[in-house]
C-alpha cells in the first residue's frame, strides 16, 4: 500500500469500520425509525466501495496484506449491499443479523489493514481502531442530527450518547496520534513533501483533533438547551466536526503506511 490512495483507504476504512460499530452496537435499533438505518446504511455501502477502490489502487505487487483489505473490503461492501437489501424488503431480523456480521468483516479488514503500517502490528491496530472510533461518531453523530428533523418524537437521549462518545473518541484519538510520533518520514510517493518534513503531519493531526475537541465540547453545552432549535445547533457542530475530524485523520495516516 502505498501513495495517497493509500492513505485514503486507511481513513475511509476507519469510517466504515466506526460507522457500522455505532449503528449496531449501540441502542438505536430501539431508538429510531428503520429509515435512519436505511440512509445510514446506504452511505456505508458507498463509502465501503469507495474503500475497496481506493485500496485497489493503493496496493502494490507481493502486498498479502493489501490484497487482503482488497477482498475484506469487498466483503464488507457485500454483506452491508445484502443487509440493506433486506431493510428495504422489511426483513427487520435478518437484516439486523446481517448487520452485526459485518462488523467482524471490518475488524478483519482494519486487522489486514494495520499490517501495512510502519508501526509494530498492535500498535497500527490500535491507531486505526481509535481511528474508527473517531469517523465513526462524527459520522454516524451527523446523521442522527439531520433524522432529528424527519422524527420529531425523538428523545435526546441518542444525540447526547454520541456527543459523549465523541469526547471519548478524541481522547482516543489523540493518544492514537501521539503513538505514532513526532519525527520526520520519508515521503510516500506523490504525497506532499511538507507534511512528511519535521513531523508536521502529526502536529496537524495533533491541531485538528483538538479543533474536533473543542467542537464536541460546544455539542454537549449545546445540548443542555431546551429548545428544539438546539439538537439543529448541534448537527451544524456536527458539521464541522466532521470537516476537522477528516482532516486530522489524513494528516496522522501520512506517516502510517511503510516508507518505500
Amino acid at each position: 500500500m502505498k501513495g495517497p490512495a493509500g492513505v485514503i483507504s486507511l481513513v475511509l476504512a476507519e469510517t466504515v469500520a466506526g460507522g457500522a460499530a455505532f449503528l449496531f452496537l449501540t441502542p438505536l435499533w430501539r431508538e429510531v425509525k428503520r429509515g435512519f438505518f436505511k440512509l445510514t446504511g446506504a452511505l456505508l455501502l458507498g463509502l465501503g466501495l469507495a474503500t475497496w477502490g481506493a485500496v485497489g489502487a493503493a496496493r502494490t505487487a507481493g502486498d498479502a496484506a493489501g490484497q487482503a483489505s482488497w477482498w475484506l473490503a469487498l466483503a464488507f461492501s457485500a454483506v452491508t449491499l445484502v443487509w440493506l437489501v433486506l431493510l428495504f424488503a422489511r426483513a427487520h431480523r435478518p437484516a439486523r443479523v446481517l448487520g452485526f456480521l459485518c462488523l467482524p468483516v471490518a475488524v478483519a479488514m482494519l486487522v489486514a489493514l494495520a499490517q501495512t503500517g510502519d508501526e509494530s502490528h498492535v500498535v497500527s491496530l490500535l491507531q486505526l481502531l481509535a481511528g474508527a472510533a473517531f469517523m465513526g461518531a462524527v459520522l454516524d453523530g451527523l446523521l442522527l442530527g439531520h433524522w432529528y428533523l424527519t422524527d420529531r418524537g425523538l428523545t435526546r437521549g441518542p444525540i447526547n450518547r454520541f456527543a459523549i462518545s465523541l469526547l471519548v473518541a478524541v481522547v482516543l484519538e489523540a493518544a492514537a496520534v501521539v503513538a505514532g510520533g513526532f519525527g520526520p518520514v520519508r515521503p510516500q510517493s506523490d504525497l506532499s513533501p511538507l507534511l512528511t518534513t519535521a513531523g508536521l503531519a502529526s502536529w496537524v493531526a495533533i491541531g485538528m483533533v483538538a479543533c474536533t475537541a473543542l467542537i464536541a465540547v460546544m455539542i454537549r453545552i449545546t445540548l443542555r438547551g431546551t429548545r428544539a432549535t438546539a439538537v439543529q445547533a448541534a448537527t451544524g457542530f456536527f458539521y464541522l466536526a466532521v470537516i476537522t475530524a477528516f482532516a486530522g485523520e489524513l494528516a496522522a495516516k501520512v506517516r502510517f503506511l511503510r516508507s518505500p
